[in-house]
C-alpha cells in the first residue's frame, strides 16, 4: 500500500481562520493531498489522503509549526486516496455543541484515558459509557454496552444528556468518538455540568483499534469515517458485524445515501437491495423525479416503471 490516510485535530488559537484556510488549502494542493480540513480560531481538525512521501512532508510541516506543537496523526495504511478533491474551510467553531458559552478544550476537558485503561475501565462497575457519535454511526459499531444516544448531530447531545441525567448520576462516566476532537467540548461540558468523574477515550476509537494491548477488544461492527472507505475494522480479535440492513435488517456493513437528493439519508443496504429499491430509502424516495441511482445506472423509463411496480407488488402497496 503506497498511501496513507491522515486523521488528525488540535485546538489551538488560529488568528485569522479564513486566511489560514485560503493558505493552507494552496499547500496542500501543492503537496498533491486530498481530503477535508476544518479550521476555526478554536483550531484545525482534518482528514487527509496522499503518498507516504506526501503525507510525511505535511505531517514535518506541521509538527514544525509552533501553532500546532504536540499535534498527533492517527495513520491508516491505503491503496489510494479516500478523498476526490482536497477543501479547507474556515468555520465558526471545530465542533457545535450548541452551546450558548461554548467550552474550550484548552481551559476545560475530562482526562484522557489510554486505550488498555479504557479497555479495563468500561467492564467496571458503576462505570457508563457513552456514544458521543450521532445515531448512524452508532448503528455499524460501538462499543459493547455503550448508551446511544438518539440524536441526529452532536449538537443535539448536551440536550439529550440533560433529558436523561438519570442515567449518569452517580457513575463514573466514559465517552468515546471517532478521532477524540467531539469528546474534548463534551467531556468538557459534563464536568462544568457538575459531573466529576469523567474520562475520554484518548485518540478516538481508530487509535483504540490500533493499541497493542486493547487490540479493540469489546468494539462490536465497525468504525464509521468521513471518506469514501466509510468504514473501517476496529475489534482485531474477535471481529462482528451489528449493522443491519435498512430493508431486511440482515447483517450488513455497507452505507449508502438515499438516491433522493432532498432526502440523503445514510443507509445501511446490500448492492441487491440498494438495486431492488433504486437506491431510495423508501418508496416515496425510489420514485423521486431527481433519483440520482436512476441516472447513474441510466435505466430507462420503461425499466424504472417495471421495477418500481414489482416493488410496490413485493410492499403490498399494488
Amino acid at each position: 500500500m503506497n498511501y496513507r490516510v491522515l486523521l488528525y485535530y488540535h485546538y489551538a488559537n488560529i488568528q485569522s481562520p479564513e486566511e489560514f484556510a485560503e493558505e493552507h488549502l494552496q499547500i496542500c494542493k501543492k503537496m498533491n493531498l486530498k481530503g477535508r480540513i476544518l479550521v476555526a480560531s478554536e483550531g484545525i481538525n482534518g482528514t487527509l489522503s496522499g503518498s507516504i512521501e506526501e503525507t510525511n512532508a505535511y505531517i514535518e510541516m506541521m509538527k514544525n509549526d509552533p501553532l500546532f506543537k504536540g499535534i498527533v496523526f492517527k495513520i491508516d495504511e491505503a491503496d489510494g486516496h479516500a478523498f476526490k478533491k482536497m477543501h479547507v474551510r474556515p468555520k465558526p467553531e471545530l465542533v457545535n455543541l450548541s452551546l450558548e458559552n461554548d467550552i474550550d478544550p484548552l481551559e476545560m476537558t475530562g482526562r484522557y484515558v489510554a486505550p488498555a485503561d479504557f479497555y479495563e475501565q468500561m467492564q467496571q462497575q458503576d462505570t457508563i459509557v457513552i456514544d458521543a457519535r450521532n445515531t448512524y454511526e452508532f448503528d455499524v459499531g460501538h462499543f459493547e454496552g455503550a448508551i446511544r444516544p438518539d440524536i441526529q448531530s452532536f449538537r443535539e447531545l448536551p440536550k439529550w444528556i440533560e433529558d436523561n441525567s438519570e442515567l449518569l448520576e452517580g457513575k463514573r462516566i466514559l465517552t468515546y468518538c471517532t478521532g477524540g476532537v467531539r469528546c474534548e467540548k463534551f467531556s468538557g461540558w459534563l464536568i462544568r455540568e457538575g459531573y466529576e468523574d469523567v474520562g475520554q477515550l484518548h485518540g478516538g476509537i481508530v487509535t483504540y483499534g490500533k493499541d497493542p494491548i486493547a487490540k479493540g477488544q469489546l468494539w462490536n461492527g465497525q468504525c464509521y469515517v468521513f471518506d469514501e472507505r466509510l468504514v473501517v475494522p476496529i475489534n482485531q480479535v474477535n471481529p462482528t458485524i451489528v449493522g443491519k440492513d435498512h430493508f431486511d435488517g440482515t447483517p450488513c456493513e455497507r452505507y449508502i445515501n438515499c438516491a433522493n437528493p432532498e432526502c440523503n439519508k445514510q443507509i445501511l443496504s446490500s448492492e441487491e437491495n440498494e438495486a431492488k429499491h433504486l437506491g431510495g430509502c423508501t418508496i416515496e424516495c425510489t420514485k423521486h423525479i431527481h433519483n440520482r441511482y436512476i441516472k447513474i445506472h441510466d435505466i430507462s423509463h420503461e425499466e424504472v416503471t417495471k421495477r418500481i411496480a414489482i416493488l410496490e407488488k413485493s410492499l403490498n402497496l399494488a
